[in-house]
């Protein structure tokens, strides 16, 4: 039993792929989960929740005052739209706490839709600096989940009066989150929008020149993250809410990891050291600090193994065909029913007998045992524990009580008044029920005993203030009757939370700017500057600052500014192609492919936000491209498109030099189906670009929309071929 009756200064939000998971997270004492509906969440192939399971988990956790988050976080396309906002409106009628979004236009929409729906801007959306903040904060946006990649001090320095939300534990990904297109350019399963097929957590071969440099290892991979040892720092920082990633993972990895931040949260004694031991037994990638307490780049990553490596707990010491020896660590356990790995022969197995040196059956061991060979094991090895079968075992009871008040005054000539109080609710009974005691009056234990008879109740009592004469009776069955409708009182006031449900018309003002469609050009070096300014280019995008200085005179030049950036204003230029959001309404800026617009309502928007003319993501299929214009001056008017009709697409953005490689050098990453990807460091990022350039036909769009050529090592004739061969010098 778990009395979690705390003063919360700091929200523990735990994730729940499924019912299993929901409970554990609620009767291990997190203060909010977040779960996703069966569309529209980033883990699209978690187990999720349909509408009815919905309404059951919204009804448990409100049962225990816990917070319900729904995910919304993934981009929606223009035929979407109106079935995201069905399951908006169910959500928000049904009460739920607040929706976590990505997609700016349904932000933007929903927040003026529905007013008072809480919106919590995604880490999916790139929250990286205070000018995202100061924009979602504007929006009316309540909280933001900032991106993995920032410190705790950057998040400390944003003075902005919005809720800060941050991952303390869970899976990290390598790229900038909601920026990353690695598993939709190889396979067309698009992380932004739930499918992401984990293309980070392959093997790759690093290659520089003919020299290869590292060959299929984990180059991608990251540790788990693991800020259990930093939790003071934590706690004293301007973070609110703590969030652990981890819907796909086990009931008993949710109710652990939620046990053990939850008693670090509340300061309570722990032995750390033995409870990650215990974790490592869950799930462990090996464990890392993270960005949030700046990791370095070789302590970010676990080029070995992405997968579950377990807890080391003794070594192979003889195998024969039916047998395998085993010498346990010391302080080492191996129970029956443990799951146990082979990391160097990658076997494993679940100790269904344990014996002893003399061949007894037995149930647990800490030091030499032996385990049947039902794998074939032929040599040495290291074991480590995958799996716990007692600490599982130990999680399958748990229960989670309410602390309350109980307020009693019983007065000779007066009624009975009973109060129950949960710290938020006070429900309360008068009835006309005490008479004068004869022979036998009521006790102040007697009264107490029975009204606090809360049984297999949620509620526990942990105050009894009373105040009684002492010749006084009331009957038994009077005061259990009292007692069980105020329990029912109480819990349908906690149950029945009522949403705040208010739905209005939005009014849309009419956009209209559009110029003459025309060829745009990103590039990367002054011979590719030089050949776009000679022929003309209506824009010439140029991501080398000190390149883009010697040009900025003229008109068709801009800057690229960088992803990501921590402080955007500082380092916007006269005219910029940008891919963060934020308010550019005192800027020339053009949107840039990262900014995610797949559907009219985000393009509508950011024109609102000083974003003259936006380019449609390049996840968009061209028939997509076609429709999405035809619809928007439907709806909206004109608008200025852009659409990538040529180049390598930047696959992902990562902080860090996490390959080691040397300042602007061009490098290849090589998959296991020898796709080659360019890869190289800027002085702060690492760039991994798509192992093709991609080629649209363009001559259909020519009349909606701008078309641009990323340009990265052609040259100048190269240039002209291929902007002839589009009839663009025609």
């Amino acid at each position: 039993m778990s009395d979690f009756g705390v003063i919360v200064m700091h929200e523990l939000l735990v994730p729940a792929g499924d019912m299993e998971c929901l409970r554990q997270a609620v009767y291990n004492g997190c203060d909010a989960v977040y779960l996703a509906c069966k569309s529209f969440g980033a883990r699209k192939f978690a187990k999720n929740f349909d509408n009815e399971e919905i309404i059951k988990a919204l009804k448990f956790c409100h049962l225990y005052g816990v917070k319900v988050y729904v995910t919304m976080n993934t981009l929606v396309k223009n035929n979407e739209v109106e079935d995201f906002l069905k399951q908006v409106d169910f959500l928000h009628k049904n009460g739920v706490d607040a929706l976590i979004m990505q997609d700016f236009g349904m932000i933007c929409l929903v927040r003026e839709m529905y007013p008072n729906l809480e919106i919590h801007a995604s880490t999916q959306a790139n929250i990286s600096s205070q000018e995202v903040c100061k924009l979602y904060y504007d929006l009316g946006v309540k909280r933001v989940v900032f991106s993995r990649e920032l410190s705790i001090d950057e998040i400390d320095n944003i003075d902005v009066p919005i809720e800060k939300e941050a991952f303390i534990h869970g899976a990290l990904c390598i790229s900038y989150s909601g920026e990353c297109l690695m598993s939709s350019m190889l396979g067309g399963r698009s992380g932004n929008r739930g499918e992401c097929a984990g293309s980070c957590r392959l093997p790759y071969t690093l290659i520089d020149g003919n020299k290869v440099i590292s060959k299929e290892k984990y180059l991608l991979s990251t540790k788990e993250l693991n800020t259990s040892p930093n939790m003071d720092r934590l706690l004293n920082s301007s973070i609110y809410s703590f969030k652990i990633e981890g819907r796909m993972k086990s009931p008993l990895y949710v109710g652990f990891i939620t046990r053990l931040y939850r008693s670090l949260i509340d300061r309570k004694e722990i032995n750390l050291e033995e409870e990650t031991n215990k974790l490592k037994t869950i799930y462990n990638r090996k464990f890392t600090l993270g960005r949030i307490f700046d990791a370095t780049d070789a302590d970010l990553m676990n080029p070995i193994s992405p997968n579950h490596i377990g807890l080391e707990i003794g070594k192979v010491i003889e195998v024969t065909k039916d047998k395998i020896k085993i010498k346990l660590n010391r302080d080492s356990e191996l129970h029956q029913y443990d799951a146990i790995r082979f990391l160097n022969s990658n076997k494993g197995l679940i100790v269904n007998y344990l014996y002893d040196k003399k061949m007894n059956l037995i149930s647990s061991s800490t030091d030499t045992c032996y385990i049947d060979n039902k794998i074939g094991l032929t040599k040495e090895d290291t074991i480590t524990k995958t799996g716990d079968y007692l600490l599982g075992k130990a999680f399958e009871k748990v229960e989670r009580k309410i602390n309350i008040s109980i307020d009693v005054k019983a007065k000779l000539n007066n009624k009975l008044l009973v109060r129950f109080n949960d710290g938020e609710n006070s429900v309360e009974i008068e009835k006309d029920v005490i008479e004068e005691s004869i022979n036998n009056p009521l006790s102040e234990e007697s009264l107490k005993k029975h009204l606090t008879k809360l049984g297999n109740t949620i509620f526990i009592c942990d105050k009894f203030n009373v105040q009684m004469d002492n010749n006084i009776f009331i009957r038994i069955n009077d005061l259990n009757e009292i007692r069980r409708e105020l329990v029912d009182k109480l819990l349908d006031i906690r149950v029945n939370k009522k949403s705040n449900y208010l739905k209005k018309e939005v009014k849309f003002t009419k956009t209209n700017f559009k110029e003459n469609p025309g060829v745009t050009c990103e590039v990367f070096t002054e011979e590719q500057l030089q050949v776009c300014l000679d022929l003309k280019v209506k824009r010439i995008y140029v991501k080398n600052i000190d390149l883009y200085k010697k040009y900025q005179s003229n008109n068709n030049v801009y800057f690229t500014l960088p992803r990501c950036l921590y402080d955007i204003n500082n380092n916007l230029k006269k005219r910029n192609l940008v891919s963060d959001y934020a308010d550019y309404n005192n800027y020339e800026v053009i949107g840039n492919y990262p900014l995610n617009v797949t559907n009219i309502y985000t393009a509508y928007y950011l024109s609102k936000i000083g974003i003259k003319s936006i380019t449609l993501s390049v996840e968009l299929t061209l028939e997509e491209i076609n429709n999405f214009v035809e619809e928007y001056e439907d709806k909206f008017g004109t608008l200025d498109f852009e659409v990538l009709g040529y180049g390598r697409i930047e696959n992902m953005l990562i902080k860090g030099n996490i390959l080691d490689l040397a300042l602007e050098k061009d490098y290849i990453l090589k998959d296991f189906n020898d796709r080659e990807f360019p890869v190289f460091y800027d002085g702060k990022n690492t760039h991994i670009l798509n192992y093709e350039n991609i080629v649209i036909n363009s001559s259909l769009l020519n009349s909606k929309c701008n078309i641009r050529y990323n340009f990265y090592e052609e040259d100048a004739l190269v240039i002209k071929n291929i902007l002839l061969k589009n009839n663009f010098l025609c």
